[in-house]
């Protein structure tokens, strides 16, 4: 027996998709993790021709769900972002996309028992300490994928999944302004660095010379604005308190433009060397903040609104995506919880393979 069998469920969650495992059929040490997660996926090779990695970061993205022992939480999820061309894994950001399949993965692991109608899994994202609460159809106390759900970003509707995300203020630095500032200058370039489920750096599309409408395609070519942009993020990096990030997804980046098609504001999020799809779940509730924060670069852009809850619409590459979001703002702006709607779908499951001199932990049939 040459190689070692995983067993896995292979998901769409929101507009990403990868693998989700249980944790104990997982080797316990982060090293050997990566090691056997870089094998499965195919990292190293741009089409991931050797595993299961779709090529691009949102494919490339993994789940690991255990029974929780928080008292608050029914799962726990340690999520991993594997480089597609490097054989690199990253274990501090979270997922909100591949978040949204946890509730389904957790009830078809056997991790949750469903309800009746509709089954409530609390969640902890343990990279970040987020708390999530996940609402996920199970009509007469079977999962159901199916739906009239349409996100933009992917293809036909399902059932929706909705989620809760709460404690994601200072998710990866501890701070909600991690320089201490609304705005700082790095090389040129305003910018807000704010950590709201996803540490971000956010800077107007103008000052890049850009209109903040660019395609996928546009901006991925567009290697003098990567260049640029790269170099503002190792900075701000280093300034919110995250060291050399050179090497790390996080954080990430993205522009901001006036909204063209009705809703609150354009962006275009960065994952961060390749271009978003789309919009992540975690980015899209740091750009709300950021938006709804007086004082920040989205100054200017929209007609903040002044009640709470507010819907704030995010106009992406894909189309758009809505943020239901309460806040405080006696003076400061504070963020209570944000609400989003996703979908998610069981594609296949069985048992990934990985080479035995990689990990030998799991028996299986040759």
């Amino acid at each position: 027996m040459s190689q070692t069998g995983i067993p896995y469920i292979f998901m769409r969650g929101g507009t990403s998709r990868g693998p989700y495992f249980r944790r104990d059929n997982l080797p316990e040490d982060r090293e050997t993790l990566a090691e056997v997660l870089i094998a499965a996926l195919g990292s190293g090779h741009d089409l991931n021709i050797d595993g299961i990695g779709g090529g691009a970061a949102v494919t490339t993205k993994v789940a690991m769900l255990s029974r929780s022992d928080d008292d608050w939480a029914d799962v726990d999820y340690y999520f991993a972002q594997v480089s597609v061309e490097e054989k690199l894994v990253d274990f501090k950001p979270t997922c909100g996309n591949i978040l949204s399949g946890v509730g389904p993965a957790a009830i078809e692991m056997g991790l949750v028992t469903p309800g009746d109608d509709e089954t409530e899994i609390r969640i902890l994202a343990v990279n970040t300490g987020a708390r999530v609460v996940a609402r996920v159809n199970t009509p007469g106390g079977k999962l159901s994928y199916d739906g009239g759900v349409e996100i933009a970003g992917v293809p036909g509707s399902s059932a929706p999944v909705q989620l809760t995300f709460m404690g994601v203020v200072g998710s990866a630095t501890g701070e909600f302004l991690p320089t201490g500032t609304l705005r700082d200058e790095i090389h040129g370039v305003e910018v807000t660095c704010m950590d709201v489920a996803m540490p971000v750096v956010l800077a107007r599309a103008s000052d890049f010379g850009l209109t903040g409408y660019e395609t996928v395609v546009e901006l991925d070519d567009n290697r003098a604005f990567f260049e640029r942009m790269e170099a503002v993020r190792l900075q701000a990096g280093e300034n919110m308190g995250m060291g050399d990030v050179t090497k790390s997804v996080t954080p990430k980046f993205a522009i901001l433009a006036p909204s063209r098609d009705g809703g609150t504001i354009a962006a275009r999020y960065f994952m961060p060397w390749k271009t978003h799809p789309s919009m992540a779940v975690t980015g899209a509730q740091c750009i709300a903040s950021c938006a709804l924060t007086p004082g920040t670069v989205a100054d200017g852009m929209l007609d903040r609104p002044s009640e709470s809850p507010a819907e704030v619409v995010l106009e992406h590459a894909s189309g758009a995506i809505e943020v239901l979001v309460d806040f405080s703002s006696n003076g400061d702006f504070t963020l209570n919880a944000a609400g989003l709607v996703r979908t998610a779908r069981k594609l296949a499951d069985g048992k990934v393979y990985v080479p035995r001199s990689v990990w030998a932990g799991v028996e299986v049939d040759a």
